[in-house]
């Protein structure tokens, strides 16, 4: 399992909106992906649910954990996601 950390780039944070974006671009990966807020439990990152559950602010840092064969790939995808202010 590779993991990657990085800080949340959205001004409002993992609200709805980016959260439904970066949920669904797990799903579409088809890699089992987990996000970690620092010092939490993991949750699937596919479930919307999960990833607004964390209660993730604007520079908090989290942990994506990714594993299959494009693993890497597909945490350079999330990561830059993550790394975008969609709330410009």
């Amino acid at each position: 399992m590779l993991e990657r950390t990085v800080r949340i780039g959205s001004t409002h944070g993992l609200h709805a909106r980016p959260a439904k974006l970066f949920s669904q671009a797990v799903a579409a990966s088809g890699s089992k992906v987990t996000l970690t807020k620092s010092g939490g439990k993991p949750v699937n990152a596919a479930s919307i649910l999960g990833v607004i559950s964390l209660g993730i602010n604007h520079g908090d840092e989290v942990t994506l954990a990714a594993e299959g064969d494009n693993a890497e790939s597909v945490l350079d995808d999330l990561a830059e996601l993550l790394l975008t202010d969609h709330d410009e």
